[in-house]
């Protein structure tokens, strides 16, 4: 999961697994698999560097 903002400032969390396509009109779109629209005040760059982490997060293999 991470954390983002909406345009009104409240802060969600979001699956980023779920992530299909993340665009810049320019407010942050982002489109979900299930076809859902969020608009977020995060960069498109961010968002793309929160994924990352999230993925590398959940595929540490811990003791190593």
């Amino acid at each position: 999961m991470i954390k983002l903002t909406r345009l009104n400032g409240e802060e969600f969390v979001v699956n980023a697994e779920l992530i299909q396509c993340i665009e810049s009109r320019p407010d942050t779109f982002i489109t979900l698999t299930s076809d859902d629209r969020l608009i977020v005040r995060e960069s498109v760059e961010e968002v793309v560097k929160r994924s990352i982490a999230y993925s590398r997060a959940i595929r540490l293999v811990p003791g190593l």
